[in-house]
């Protein structure tokens, strides 16, 4: 009951899960239309090895076709993660020109993507990975259309509203705020310096969370994570 659009704005899907339905309607229907929250696809088919410090996406065959099937399941936009591990300039460009490769693939097939380039926060050089991605985001989005929209997906930054310049640039939709690793405390509490920024927390969403719960209690620990993360998100 406590997993609603209430508080919850999106939900992202594996593909299996986009194609199985839930009573008579797939899931990104039920989700959209029982639940009030907004379907987005994970497109990416996990990483590859690191590279120059970085790792990209694995090559993604087939993905004209997913994102067809995509919208006619009703999905409104997909997600795709590369991971960043230190301060190496070419490899942080290298990630950023592949996620906008692809971003205008999705666009253009009518969805937003979320573009997720994660700097990796037990990174030696996170604060510097983090100097050499921002401008490298601005330039991208600088690039795009009027009217090509995408979200960013990205780590909680290590100054405070440091994103701001991505959150209000006109193409971009929403910027949200992965966990990535840290525990649901000490990610709300970064979350919440980082104003306009909301969360897209999944290791903190279910922290604590095990299939030897009753019900009830399942429902009433996500219910208090959900709560603390929203909470968060509205500052």
């Amino acid at each position: 009951p406590s997993f609603n659009g209430d508080r919850i704005l999106g939900a992202i899907l594996f593909e299996n899960t986009m194609d199985r339905k839930v009573g008579d309607k797939y899931t990104a229907a039920y989700l959209w239309e029982e639940k009030h929250i907004v379907p987005f696809l994970k497109v990416d088919k996990g990483l590859a090895a690191e590279q120059d410090g970085v790792q990209l996406m694995k090559p993604i065959p087939g993905l004209d076709a997913l994102l067809e099937r995509a919208k006619q399941r009703e999905v409104f936009g997909t997600k795709m993660r590369s991971v960043i591990k230190s301060a190496n300039a070419a490899g942080i460009e290298s990630v950023v020109d592949q996620q906008f490769e692809l971003a205008r693939q999705i666009i253009a097939a009518g969805l937003v993507p979320i573009v997720e380039p994660e700097v990796d926060i037990n990174s030696a050089t996170k604060g510097e990975c983090e100097q050499i991605l921002k401008p490298l985001l601005l330039k991208q989005l600088d690039q795009l259309g009027a009217g090509q929209l995408v979200m960013l997906k990205l780590t909680l930054p290590n100054e405070d509203n440091f994103y701001t310049e991505c959150i209000e640039h006109p193409n971009v939709l929403k910027v949200v705020a992965l966990s990535g690793g840290y525990t649901r405390e000490d990610a709300n509490a970064l979350l919440a310096r980082n104003h306009n920024m909301v969360a897209s927390f999944s290791r903190a969403l279910t922290e604590g969370l095990k299939a030897q719960l009753t019900e009830d209690e399942f429902d009433k620990m996500l219910d208090e994570s959900i709560g603390s993360i929203y909470a968060a998100s509205m500052t």
